[in-house]
């Protein structure tokens, strides 16, 4: 059973890099979204984008690093007794809140109401970055 749960571990981590390398990279594209006129070339462009990262890379990589991690804990529950994996939910948590509103944002860029601001998304493409700290803090040192 350790060999399965060694491989269902590096499915885990490898999902949850394609993830977060898109959590990264999709509010790069809003920022740069706000920058062009709606209905413009450019902006249709984007929108292409913007959907095919969302329905390519982040919302199946979002959904494998679930079910992979989901499966990690159902093989040894006794992990949830430790306060390091509880934070680290914690953040998984704040990470899927963001994924979520990710998804609101892009659709709001597609229908060209976008009510957000270059700045807005610099900061919301800052949080990603800091869950991720976190949570691989927890997960390497595991501080408590």
């Amino acid at each position: 059973m350790s060999g399965f749960y060694a491989w269902i571990k590096a499915l885990h981590v490898i999902s949850m890099v394609a993830w977060m390398a898109a959590m990264l990279y999709l509010p790069r594209l809003f920022v740069n979204h706000t920058k062009v006129a709606p209905g413009s070339e450019a902006s249709e462009m984007l929108k292409v984008m913007e959907r095919r990262l969302m329905r390519a890379i982040l919302n199946p990589a979002m959904i494998a690093t679930i079910v992979f991690g989901g499966t990690m804990l159902a093989m040894n529950g006794a992990l949830l007794k430790q306060g390091w994996l509880v934070v680290k939910l914690v953040f998984v948590v704040v990470l899927l809140g963001l994924h979520h509103g990710m998804a609101v944002w892009r659709r709001a860029f597609e229908q060209d109401r976008n009510r957000h601001s270059e700045r807005f998304f610099r900061i919301a493409n800052e949080v990603p970055t800091l869950c991720l700290i976190v949570i691989v803090i927890m997960v390497i040192v595991r501080p408590f």
